[in-house]
């Protein structure tokens, strides 16, 4: 079983490239899990046509305890089993809480089975406290794949992001698989985040182009694949897919330093623009 976590800044298009992935994955015979990490719980709904999941947390809230998997535990596409941790009451508590729950339940209701291929870990973005690095600290996850794109911030995220990896890599035995860019259209994007990858010690995995189909399959609540299996884009995460399944390359990843990150920032013009734009 490879339990894969990943990660990235928010926004960048985590939870859709997740269930378009995993849409992929279930296309080619494989048995998964995804776990939804955001207290937004939108981590399956692609998965599910819109069904609105009932998370971990909200469960526990409600009857007190859980016993039975087929309460927090839905089927989505392709078989895929899908969970939606939660999160705490507004203004309440540790979001990165439910997550920790999460794990620690589903164990213990034996949702872990021998015939699981793979879990997936939607994680909310970027490493910033304990709960949401717990898939790493707690080598629940081997694997992590980082989302971002030519976007400055989105740079500064996966940095960060490979920081923690370092810091638990050792312990937990966790290590990067690469780097997903979910394009914005930015100039020498696939370039750029080649060289990013590269600069980590790892590489770039896949390059997903931007296309409208996957706004329009959201809108029908439905992965690309499900929405318009004959569409290029469904062809794009199927490529992503099967890029997963065959990647043999997990590194302890070598984060920069901000200068350094600022020179290849400089070196590709993102600087420049915010410069430009910002009339600094």
């Amino acid at each position: 079983m490879r339990q894969i976590a990943i990660y990235g800044k928010g926004g960048i298009g985590k939870s859709t490239t997740t269930q378009n992935l995993t849409a992929g994955l279930a296309e080619l015979g494989k048995k998964i899990m995804v776990v939804g990490c955001d207290p937004k719980a939108d981590s399956t709904r692609l998965l599910l046509n819109g069904l609105a999941q009932r998370t971990v947390l909200d469960t526990l809230r409600e009857e007190g305890e859980v016993d039975d998997l087929k309460l927090i535990e839905k089927e989505g596409f392709g078989g895929i089993r899908c969970v939606e941790s939660g999160g705490p009451e507004p203004g309440v508590g540790c979001a990165g809480r439910g997550i920790i729950t999460s794990i620690g339940m589903l164990e213990d209701l034996g949702a872990y089975t021998d015939d699981l291929d793979y879990v997936f870990y939607d994680v909310l973005g970027d490493v910033v406290c304990g709960g949401f690095a717990m898939p790493i600290r707690e080598g629940k996850a081997k694997e992590i794949y980082i989302v971002a794109s030519g976007e400055m911030m989105a740079l500064y995220a996966a940095n960060n992001i490979c920081k923690g990896i370092q810091k638990y890599a050792l312990k937990g035995g966790v290590r990067l698989g690469g780097i997903i860019c979910n394009s914005r259209n930015v100039d020498r994007e696939k370039e750029l985040l080649r060289h990013f990858a590269e600069e980590l010690g790892s590489q770039l995995i896949y390059f997903v182009p931007r296309d409208n189909e996957v706004q329009r399959a959201e809108i029908k609540k439905k992965t690309v694949i499900d929405h318009d299996p004959n569409h290029p884009q469904a062809q794009e995460y199927r490529n992503l897919a099967q890029a997963i399944e065959n990647n043999t390359q997990f590194v302890i990843p070598k984060p920069m330093t901000q200068e350094r990150l600022e020179e290849i920032l400089f070196e590709f013009g993102l600087m420049d623009n915010i410069k430009d734009n910002y009339h600094i």
